[in-house]
């Protein structure tokens, strides 16, 4: 039986599980898929030694830091700086680590159905891995990024920075933030949500709550909104058809 995975902290609602499983189960596929809640990246090693592992997602908070134990990286994967699929590479008693990003397929697939020509500039709320997949695939639409964050750092806003003038400039709006995530759905990222109008398009990846905060205060504006459902679902299936290229 083949084996996969996932790892992060935490992994208590995890969406990759239940789809794989589902997967697996619906396909008859001869597959195991396995929850690895590391404490730190330094014991991302341990996983490996189990010889029927054949590939591992990779969640928050690792997905920079898990770079460093790969053999190889895919071109949009060393681009981007992150990593959240693994493919492992077993030749004679060799295993190779190879990493891709299958976050920025499945982000550019949800979301370019619903951009308009008058989405020109995007504000990405958070710095981790998943928004470095966020602002490649945007910049490879045409679409130029400010990225939000709470403390002040170059080239990026704080979110007392924002307000209506920066938001009337930025039409689509990012949630890359776990900001919002079950179960803190009473929280949501601190944004002048007053500035909002019919023209702003706020993107939320988070999926659980499936109306966060987030897209509530949005939509109270009349902002278009969308969760991060579809971008999972889209990466997931990216991730199964590397593992079995």
């Amino acid at each position: 039986m083949k084996q996969f995975g996932l790892i992060g902290l935490p992994l208590t609602h995890s969406f990759s599980k239940k789809f794989f499983t589902e997967k697996f189960s619906n396909e008859n596929i001869d597959a195991q898929y396995d929850l690895y809640e590391i404490p730190c990246i330094d014991t991302f090693p341990k996983i490996l030694k189990n010889a029927s592992l054949c590939g591992i997602n990779v969640t928050i908070p690792y997905k920079e830091q898990v770079i460093k134990y790969m053999n190889e990286l895919d071109e949009t994967a060393a681009q981007i700086g992150a990593v959240n699929v693994i493919k492992f590479i077993r030749s004679m008693d060799k295993l190779i680590l190879k990493g891709y990003n299958s976050d920025a397929i499945g982000f550019e697939n949800s979301i370019k159905p619903f951009l308009q020509p008058f989405h020109q500039k995007a504000l990405i709320l958070g710095t981790g891995g998943a928004s470095k997949a966020i602002q490649y695939t945007l910049n490879k639409l045409g679409i130029s990024t400010t990225f939000v964050t709470r403390s002040s750092k170059p080239g990026m806003l704080t979110y007392k920075q924002l307000n209506e003038e920066v938001l009337s400039d930025n039409l689509l709006i990012v949630n890359a933030s776990p900001v919002g995530t079950f179960p803190h759905a009473e929280e949501c990222p601190d944004i002048p949500y007053q500035f909002l109008t019919n023209r702003h398009f706020l993107y939320d990846l988070v999926y659980n709550p499936a109306e966060t905060l987030f897209m509530k205060k949005g939509k109270e504006y009349g902002a278009q909104i969308l969760n991060g459902e579809s971008m999972l679902i889209g990466q997931a299936e990216a991730a199964w058809k590397i593992w079995n290229e």
